[in-house]
C-alpha cells in the first residue's frame, strides 16, 4: 500500500534490508532502464560508430541534457521534494495544492523560455564545442532542445511522487524514452535515410511519455494542481523557498555540467571520435552506477528529510553509514570486474564493421581511467542527499565549485598528451576530491556524528576492497586460456562466452567469502532475500 499525504512519517530505524525492500522495485526498473539506455547506444554504434555523425547526435543531446540535469534532476529534487515533503506533514491539503500549482506554473513559464533561447542559440552552443559536422549539429540540437521542458515537469512530477514513496512511475519513465529511442532508429531510419535524425525524433517523443506517465498516478494521489499567474506564483511563500534552496544549487550543478560542455569542447578538439568514445564509455559506467546509487539515493532523501525534521539524528547517522556501506558492496567488485574485463565487454556490446578496432581501442582507453572513479561518484549521489534533506543546499555547491575547478585545470593539462584518457582520469580524479570536500563540510553539522558514520565504513571498504582484488585474481589468470578457446566463433560466443564465464568465477568467489567473514550487509539481504521466497512459494 502506497503512501498517502495523511501518513506519518517511517520512524523506524532503517537497516540493510529496508533499504533494499524500498530500493529493490526502482533498481529493477533503473536496471532496465540502463540495460535498455545501453542498446540505446549499441543502436547508435549499429548505425553511427564513432564517425563525426555519432558526434553530432552527441554533442546535440548533449546541450538539452546539461540544462536537464540543471534544472530537473539536480534542482527540482533537491529543493522540491524537502519543500513539499514539509507541506505534507502540516496536512493543509489546500495550501499543498497552492504550492504546487504555482511551483508548475512556474516551472513551465522557465522551461519554455529556455527552450526557445536553447533553439536560438544552438549554433553559438555548438561552435563552442567545436564539432566537424556543425550544420547537422545545430539541426539535431533544435530538434531535441524541447526534451528539456517534458523532462523538468516529469522530474517535478517525480519529486511528488517520491515525497510519497512512490517510485515505479518515475522508473518506467526512461524505459519508454530509450525503447521509443531505439524503435525510432530502426523504423526512421529506412523513411528519412539519417539514422541520427531518427534518433533524435525518437528522444522528443519519449520525453513526452516520460512526462506524461507520470501524470495519472500525481492525480491519484490527490494531488491536483492548475495554472496560475506568474504573479501569484512568484509570491507563493513555498514556491519561493524552492528559489531560495534552488540558487545555490543551481550555480554548483552549473558549475558540474560547464564541466561536461568544457570536457566535450576539448574531446571535440581532441580528434574524430574521442567524444563519442567518451560517452560510449560513459554509458556502461552508468550502466552499474544507475541501478544502485541513484536507485538508493533517490529512496534515501525522502526517508533522510523526516528524520532531520524530527530530530531523529540518531537514525539519520545509522542510515546513511549504511548506505555509505552499501554502495561499496556494490560498486567495488563490479568496478574490478569491469576493469579485468573491459575490452571483452566492450567488443561483446559495439563492435561491428562501423565501430571498428579504432573504436574500441578509444572505448576502452577511456573506460579504463573512468571506471575507478565509480564507487566516488556513487558515494556523492548518497552524500548530497544528507545535505539536501536538511535543506542545505550551499556546501554541496562549494563543493561542486572547487571540484569543477580541479577537473577543468587537469582535463586541459592532460588531454593533449593524452586525448580521451586525459579527460576520462581528470573526471575520477575529480570524484575523489568531491566525495573528500564533501565527508569534511558534512562534519561540521554537530547533529552528524562523522565518526560513526564513516569510520566504521572505512574499514568496511577496505575490507570489500581486499576481497575483489582476491575474487579478480582467477578472472586474470584464467581470461588468455578462454579466449584462446572461444576464438574464431561468432562475436556473442568469442567474447560473450569468457565474459559470463569470468562473471560466474569472480561473484560466485565473492559470495563465498562473504559468507566466510559473515558480512551482515550480505547476511541481511539473503535474509530478505528467503523470506521473499517463502513468501512467493
Amino acid at each position: 500500500m502506497e503512501k498517502t499525504n495523511c501518513d506519518q512519517p517511517e520512524n523506524k530505524p532503517q537497516t540493510t534490508a529496508s533499504l533494499f525492500r524500498h530500493g529493490s522495485t526502482l533498481s529493477l526498473l533503473t536496471l532496465v532502464s540502463r540495460v535498455l539506455g545501453l542498446l540505446r547506444e549499441m543502436t547508435k554504434a549499429r548505425f553511427l560508430g564513432t564517425s563525426a555523425m555519432s558526434d553530432a547526435f552527441s554533442v546535440a543531446f548533449l546541450l538539452p541534457n546539461l540544462f536537464r540535469r540543471l534544472f530537473a534532476e539536480g534542482s527540482i529534487a533537491v529543493a522540491f521534494i524537502p519543500t513539499f515533503k514539509e507541506h505534507t506533514l502540516e496536512n493543509d491539503r489546500e495550501k499543498t495544492k497552492e504550492f504546487l500549482s504555482c511551483t508548475f506554473t512556474f516551472l513551465s513559464f522557465f522551461v519554455t523560455l529556455m527552450v526557445v533561447a536553447g533553439i536560438i542559440a544552438a549554433p553559438l552552443l555548438v561552435r563552442i564545442i567545436g564539432v566537424e559536422e556543425f550544420d547537422e549539429t545545430v539541426f539535431l540540437t533544435r530538434v531535441m532542445f524541447p526534451f528539456l521542458a517534458f523532462i523538468s515537469l516529469a522530474a517535478l512530477f517525480q519529486g511528488v511522487l517520491n515525497s510519497f514513496h512512490v517510485f515505479t512511475p518515475s522508473g518506467v519513465g526512461p524505459i519508454l524514452l530509450n525503447i521509443i529511442t531505439i524503435l525510432c532508429a530502426y523504423v526512421l531510419t529506412p523513411l528519412i535515410g539519417c539514422p541520427a535524425r531518427a534518433m533524435a525524433t525518437g528522444v522528443i517523443i519519449g520525453g513526452f511519455m516520460t512526462m506524461m506517465i507520470q501524470l495519472p498516478f500525481v492525480l491519484k494521489h490527490g494531488q491536483t494542481f492548475f495554472v496560475t499567474g506568474l504573479k501569484r506564483a512568484f509570491k507563493n511563500p513555498g514556491t519561493r523557498k524552492v528559489l531560495r534552496l534552488i540558487s545555490p544549487t543551481i550555480i554548483g550543478m552549473a558549475a558540474y555540467q560547464l564541466n561536461d560542455l568544457v570536457s566535450t569542447a576539448l574531446a571535440g578538439r581532441a580528434g574524430e571520435g574521442i567524444v563519442s568514445s567518451l560517452q560510449y564509455s560513459l554509458r556502461l559506467q552508468e550502466l552499474f552506477l544507475g541501478v544502485f546509487a541513484v536507485s538508493i539515493g533517490t529512496v534515501l532523501l525522502p526517508n533522510l528529510t523526516e528524520y532531520a525534521k524530527t530530530s531523529q539524528w540518531e537514525i539519520y547517522n545509522r542510515r546513511l553509514g549504511t548506505s555509505m556501506n552499501i554502495i561499496a558492496l556494490i560498486t567495488i567488485p563490479i568496478t574490478f570486474f569491469s576493469l579485468a574485463q573491459g575490452q571483452n565487454l566492450i567488443r561483446l556490446l559495439f563492435q561491428n564493421n562501423i565501430f571498428d578496432e579504432t573504436s574500441v581501442s578509444l572505448t576502452y582507453v577511456a573506460f579504463i581511467f573512468h571506471m575507478p572513479g565509480l564507487f566516488f561518484i556513487a558515494l556523492n549521489r548518497i552524500l548530497a542527499p544528507a545535505f539536501y534533506a536538511q535543506s542545505d543546499t550551499k556546501s554541496p555547491t562549494i563543493a561542486g565549485l572547487i571540484s569543477f575547478a580541479v577537473n577543468i585545470v587537469l582535463a586541459a593539462f592532460l588531454v593533449g598528451p593524452f586525448r580521451g584518457a586525459g579527460i576520462a582520469f581528470a573526471l575520477s580524479f575529480t570524484s575523489i576530491i568531491n566525495t573528500i570536500l564533501l565527508l569534511v563540510f558534512l562534519g561540521r553539522n554537530k547533529n552528524i556524528k562523522l565518526g560513526v558514520v564513516v569510520g566504521p565504513s572505512l574499514l568496511y571498504i577496505l575490507k570489500i576492497f581486499v576481497l575483489s582484488a582476491i575474487a579478480v585474481v582467477p578472472v586474470y589468470l584464467l581470461s588468455p586460456w578462454f579466449k584462446y578457446i572461444f576464438a574464431d566463433n561468432i562475436k556473442i560466443i568469442s567474447y560473450g562466452a569468457p565474459l559470463l564465464i569470468n562473471m560466474f568465477i569472480f561473484f560466485t568467489l565473492g559470495i563465498f567469502m562473504l559468507a566466510v567473514v559473515k558480512d551482515r550487509h550480505f547476511i541481511a539481504i539473503k535474509k530478505m532475500f528467503n523470506k521473499r521466497l517463502k513468501h512467493d512459494v
